[in-house]
């Protein structure tokens, strides 16, 4: 997949799970640990949106999944405190990850 279709691709996502319109804007490295252990590594996509009443940026990116059906799932976080950089974008997405499978246990 193209870088160009890629970002069309976290635009729909942005439009879809949170109703507003995206322009990207960069695209940031993030690599987080915990307790030495690297538990995520990669690209977050900054974008600049509109039409949604408490953010002016989101952050999306994609990842693998187990599930056959569908490999890849896309992950869109809104700007809203405490989340304020692509860093704590990607805290905030393993934490709710995280409580999701807990709750499913």
């Amino acid at each position: 997949m193209s870088q160009e279709s890629y970002i069309s691709e976290l635009k729909d996502a942005l439009k879809r799970f949170h109703g507003v319109k995206a322009k990207h804007k960069e695209s940031v490295p993030v690599k987080e640990t915990f307790q030495g252990q690297t538990i995520w590594d990669g690209v977050v996509e900054v974008f600049e949106i509109k039409g949604h009443p408490k953010a002016s940026k989101a952050y999306a990116w994609t990842h693998d999944t187990d599930a056959p059906r569908h490999p890849k799932r896309q992950v869109t976080v809104l700007h809203i405190p405490p989340v304020i950089s692509p860093e704590t974008a990607v805290r905030a997405a393993i934490v709710q990850e995280h409580k999701s499978r807990a709750e499913k246990d």
